[in-house]
C-alpha cells in the first residue's frame, strides 16, 4: 500500500523521480486570485451589459421624442415650463395621444372623407404616390389584426438542398408570379443575421415549407443571435451550460507547471 505523506495525501507507488533520497510528489496548482477576479469580472459584464444597453436605448428613444415634440408644442402647453425639473417621456405621451386622436377622427364619416381626399391628392404626385402606396400596403398588412403575415416561422432549404434557413411567411403569392407558376407559392421573407431588417423575398412552393411552432419573437431572437438563443422545445426547460467554478477539481484547469513538494521517504 502506498505510504501517506505529511499532508495526508497518498504518494504514488513504485519508484519515482528522487533527489538525494527524497521523492517528488505533484500537487494540483491552486486557483490564483487573478483568475477568480477575471471570472467575477466576466460575470458582472454578462449581468449588467444587457440591462445597461436596454436602458440606454430606451432613454435615447425618449430623448429623441421629447426633443421633436418640444419644438412643436406651444410653450404654454409644455409642463416643463411650470416645473423645476424635466419630465422624460412627455414626447411619448403626446405622440400616443395624437395617434389615438387621429384614429378616433378617421373612424367616422367625416374623417374617412378627409382621408380619401388626401389619398387622391397624393395619387396625382408622380414620386410620392409610389412611396405612399407601398408604405400603406406594408403597414396595413403588418398591423392588421386579421392578417397572418409575419405571424409564422418556417424552415426552408436555402441556398441549396440540404441547408436550412429561417424564414417568415408574409402571405400567399398573388398576381403574375403565381399565374406563371405550376404550383401554389408562398411569399417568404428570408432575413439576414444579425440585422433582420434586411433580407430576401423568396417565392417558395407551399409543399416545401417546414412549419415551426416557435413564435415570431423567438424566430427573430434566433436570427439576431446567430443561433445562440434558441427557443426551448415543448416541455423542455432551457438550461444554460454549467460555468466552471474556480477551485473545483472536477473542472478542467488550464495547463500550468505543477508545484512540487518534497516528501521524505
Amino acid at each position: 500500500m502506498a505510504p501517506m505523506g505529511k499532508d495526508g495525501e497518498r504518494e504514488p507507488e513504485g519508484p519515482g523521480p528522487s533527489a538525494g533520497g527524497f521523492r517528488v510528489v505533484e500537487r494540483p496548482h491552486p486557483t490564483s486570485p487573478l483568475a477568480r477576479l477575471r471570472a467575477y469580472f466576466l460575470t458582472g459584464v454578462i449581468v449588467t451589459a444587457p440591462i445597461s444597453i436596454t436602458i440606454f436605448l430606451v432613454w435615447q428613444f425618449l430623448t429623441f421624442l421629447d426633443t421633436q415634440v418640444e419644438a412643436l408644442l406651444p410653450a404654454r402647453y409644455n409642463p416643463e415650463n411650470y416645473l423645476p425639473f424635466s419630465l422624460p417621456g412627455v414626447g411619448l405621451l403626446v405622440v400616443l395621444a395624437f395617434l389615438t386622436l387621429v384614429g378616433m377622427l378617421t373612424a367616422n364619416l367625416a374623417g374617412r372623407t378627409l382621408v380619401r381626399m388626401g389619398e387622391r391628392l397624393l395619387s396625382r404626385m408622380p414620386v410620392v404616390r409610389s412611396v405612399y402606396g407601398t408604405l400603406k400596403q406594408i403597414f396595413e398588412t403588418v398591423l392588421a389584426q386579421s392578417s397572418r403575415s409575419f405571424r409564422e416561422v418556417v424552415l426552408i432549404e436555402y441556398p441549396r438542398r440540404g441547408i436550412g434557413a429561417i424564414g417568415f411567411v408574409t402571405g400567399p403569392t398573388r398576381g403574375e408570379v403565381q399565374d406563371k407558376a405550376d404550383e401554389e407559392l408562398v411569399n417568404v421573407f428570408l432575413p439576414t443575421t444579425p440585422n433582420p431588417t434586411s433580407g430576401f423575398l423568396l417565392f417558395v412552393p407551399r409543399k416545401d415549407l417546414i412549419h415551426l411552432d416557435m413564435s415570431i419573437e423567438e424566430g427573430i431572437k434566433l436570427v439576431i443571435s446567430g443561433g445562440i438563443v434558441a427557443p426551448p422545445r415543448d416541455g423542455e426547460v432551457e438550461a444554460l451550460p454549467p460555468r466552471p467554478v474556480p477551485g473545483r477539481r472536477d473542472e478542467p484547469e488550464p495547463t500550468r507547471q505543477p508545484s512540487v513538494r518534497i516528501a521524505a521517504r
